[in-house]
This record gives C-alpha cells, sequence and structure tokens, in this order.
C-alpha cells in the first residue's frame, strides 16, 4: 500500500486552504464561504473550475447570504459562466437562491447557529439538506469534512469516492459509509502522520478516488 505520508503530501492539502479560507476560528463569515465554495464543490464538475467560479464570486464580493440573494438569478448566472461553471449555471442559481432564502428565514443567515440547534450529527446533517433540495449528501460531506474538529457535530460519513480509494489501497473492506468511516478512522489513529490531521487524509483519499473514476472511465472508453 501507498505511503500515508507519501499520499497526505500529494493529494492532502484541504480544498478550504486552496481558496484561501480560514476555518480554524469557527468564524461564521469563513464558514460560510466555505459552505459556498461546497454547494460549487457538489456537482460533478472538475476541480479547477469550481475553484475559477468561487474566485469570480469572490472578486465581485458575494460571499454573504444577503448578497447572493441580492444579485439575483441573472447575476448569479452570469458569476457562474464567468467561472466556467456553464453546465449547470440554471440549476445553480435556483439552488443558491432556495438554500440562501431558507438559511436566511431559519437560521438569520448563519451556519453556526444551524449548527447550535442541531441535537446531533445526523440532524445537523438534515438540517442542512433542508435548507434546499440541491443539497444532497456529497456536498455535506464536502462541508462537513473540513469542519471535523471545529463544529463538535461534523462527523459526515464518507463520499462514494473516499470510499473507492480506500478500498482499492485495502484500507477498509466495507462499502457502507457508516462502517466505512469507522474503519478509516481506526485505521488513521494506528498510522497518523505527524503534523496533518483525518482531514487532510480524507481529503487526499478523494482525490486518488477522482484519478481512479477517471481512469476507469477512460478505460471503458477505449475498450
Amino acid at each position: 500500500m501507498q505511503d500515508v505520508a507519501s499520499l497526505i503530501e500529494k493529494f492532502g492539502q484541504r480544498y478550504s486552504e486552496i481558496l484561501g479560507i480560514n476555518l480554524k476560528e469557527g468564524d461564521e463569515k469563513e464558514i460560510f464561504k466555505w459552505f459556498l465554495a461546497s454547494i460549487l464543490f457538489g456537482a460533478p464538475i472538475n476541480e479547477t473550475s469550481v475553484i475559477k467560479t468561487y474566485k469570480c464570486f469572490e472578486k465581485h464580493g458575494i460571499l454573504t447570504p444577503k448578497s447572493i440573494i441580492e444579485t439575483g438569478w441573472q447575476g448569479l448566472v452570469d458569476i457562474l459562466d464567468e467561472g466556467g461553471y456553464t453546465r449547470y449555471d440554471f440549476k445553480t442559481s435556483d439552488k443558491l437562491l432556495e438554500v440562501m432564502g431558507n438559511l436566511i428565514t431559519n437560521y438569520e443567515g448563519n451556519l453556526n447557529l444551524l449548527h447550535d440547534q442541531a441535537s446531533s450529527s445526523s440532524d445537523l446533517e438534515k438540517r442542512l439538506k433542508e435548507l434546499g433540495k440541491g443539497i444532497g449528501n456529497v456536498t455535506v460531506s464536502i462541508f462537513l469534512r473540513e469542519l471535523r474538529g471545529i463544529w463538535e457535530k461534523a462527523d459526515a460519513k464518507p463520499t462514494p469516492l473516499v470510499i473507492l480509494a480506500a478500498k482499492n489501497l485495502g484500507i477498509i473492506r466495507e462499502e457502507s459509509p457508516e462502517k466505512a468511516l469507522e474503519e478509516l478512522k481506526s485505521f488513521w489513529r494506528k498510522n497518523k502522520v505527524a503534523g496533518k490531521t483525518f482531514v487532510n487524509f480524507e481529503t487526499a483519499l478523494l482525490r486518488l478516488g477522482k484519478d481512479l473514476r477517471r481512469k476507469e472511465r477512460y478505460k471503458k472508453m477505449r475498450s
């Protein structure tokens, strides 16, 4: 199996760090920025386009629930198109407006308040999904993965791509997300890398999973 330290060195940088989002202090504004980015990452679109699109939101100063709503549907489509998010621009504009409206109405636009009102990890995930029909398991997992250790109730199950990579490396045997998470945690406890966290490990598996999926698709196209 690939050395864990090498795996993390190659693939483990947090997406929030790449985007210049500082989650360490649990600041409401920074957490919201990561939530917006997680919604963008939740679509089946390449990382480069997502990062570019997030940077367009940043450039235009559209980084709060209120500013997203004030930008309006067409304004959001324009920003998404500017970032190269063209395949999902209409659908994502609809999603953003619905989610931000519900976040403001139900939680005063504050994701920390949503977390505090959640009774458990599963209730936290449920509340996030209830913000809008476009918030599914993948988006929730992306968002909560980087909030482990920051939000007490952030303990999202791994995505299919993380499970694919972990199985490929022989780290886990189970495919059910709940059991896979326990196996991953157990493996990390025994194979920790100094200065790194479980989040770095899970992020590295996610990127490796993307590589594996890409190779699988290429093989099918060639056969």
